[in-house]
């Protein structure tokens, strides 16, 4: 299963998710600048447990390098498809929870995340020789988080089966109670000193994004946090949406909502429409002109209910502006 994207639409720009994915990619390719030597790169700033528990590592690193590669091994990663990967369930996830809590303390809740996810890493494989990297264990506190926001969301996921691609919505307590059962499950089957792949960090980062969650939904705003909130009001809505249409009674044709921003009103807009079943095509291309006013319908033609004699009725998406 690979997500594409949830339905939940964030009021605010994801201004720290979107420069935490850039610090992640900034980092990725400095990893990859040191060549040869990017496995001592690894050595020196992942998170390697046998510096912590063998006195005759340990000597070899002073205590600010210890700290600091409790932080910097969140922002390294194994290769493309792991940066890949990551930077898009970041993605998907992260904007959400960056408008519950506001950017300052997004930032804060994700870093402390991807911190206790290394500490359970560190306390379940305490002699390891081998080094982890990547930001798994903080983006899985993210999704704890998101679990606990908006569990009734719905996850747009792509299932391929054989070459053909198949789009369901599941839901979002169902596709992350999954991944989280798969993650234990896996942990339990594998090795703890010598895993190629960091479960414990994993299910640490997920629990731990759980219970910051509880605690810091409870802390003020700052005056700079609400100042920075006010700043990042977001101005455009998703590319992609799905549509979920009516069709009430007799009635040939469906009805479904679209939504777009006052400054999409005014100056115009394209996107992508996901209908999720009961069409030949699930996908649809539509162009929203410029000064469209709150209420205002867009016809998709046949796109409706088919008729006994074979024709179809047709869509109606009314604009919601807010």
């Amino acid at each position: 299963m690979f997500p594409l994207r949830d339905t939940i639409q964030s009021q605010c720009f994801p201004i720290v998710n979107y420069a935490l994915i850039g610090l992640n990619i900034f980092c990725f390719g400095l990893q990859l600048s040191y060549g040869p030597m990017e496995e001592g790169f690894i050595y020196l700033y992942g998170l390697l447990p046998a510096r912590y528990s063998l006195p005759e590592l340990s000597m070899h690193f002073s205590w600010d390098q210890q700290v600091f590669s409790m932080i910097s091994f969140m922002f390294l990663h194994g290769g493309f498809w792991h940066l890949l990967t990551n930077m898009w369930t970041l993605y998907i996830f992260g904007d959400n929870v960056e408008d519950h809590f506001g950017s300052i303390r997004y930032l804060i809740f994700y870093l402390s995340c991807g911190l206790a996810s290394g500490v359970v890493h560190l306390l379940t494989n305490f002699y390891s020789p081998t080094p982890t990297i990547g930001a798994s264990g903080a983006i899985a506190g993210v999704m704890g988080a998101y679990f606990i926001l908006y569990p009734r969301s719905r996850i747009l996921t792509l299932i391929p089966i054989l070459i053909i691609p198949y789009f369901i919505e599941i839901p979002a307590f169902i596709y992350l109670g999954f991944w989280f059962m798969m993650q234990v499950i896996s942990a339990a089957g594998s090795s703890n000193e010598f895993g190629g792949i960091a479960w414990w960090a994993h299910i640490g980062g997920f629990i731990s994004g759980i219970i910051l969650f509880r605690m810091m939904s409870d802390m003020p705003y700052s005056g700079l946090a609400r100042a920075f909130k006010e700043r990042t009001i977001r101005r455009r809505t998703p590319h992609l949406q799905i549509i979920r249409p009516i069709g009430p009674g007799k009635d040939v044709h469906l009805y479904g909502q679209i939504q777009i921003t006052p400054f999409e009103s005014i100056h115009g807009v394209r996107k992508m429409v996901n209908i999720p079943w009961g069409f030949h095509d699930q996908l649809f291309r539509i162009s929203i002109p410029p000064s469209t006013r709150e209420g205002s319908f867009l016809k998709l033609a046949g796109q409706g209910k088919r008729l006994p004699s074979g024709t179809r009725g047709d869509l109606f998406l009314q604009v919601h502006i807010y």
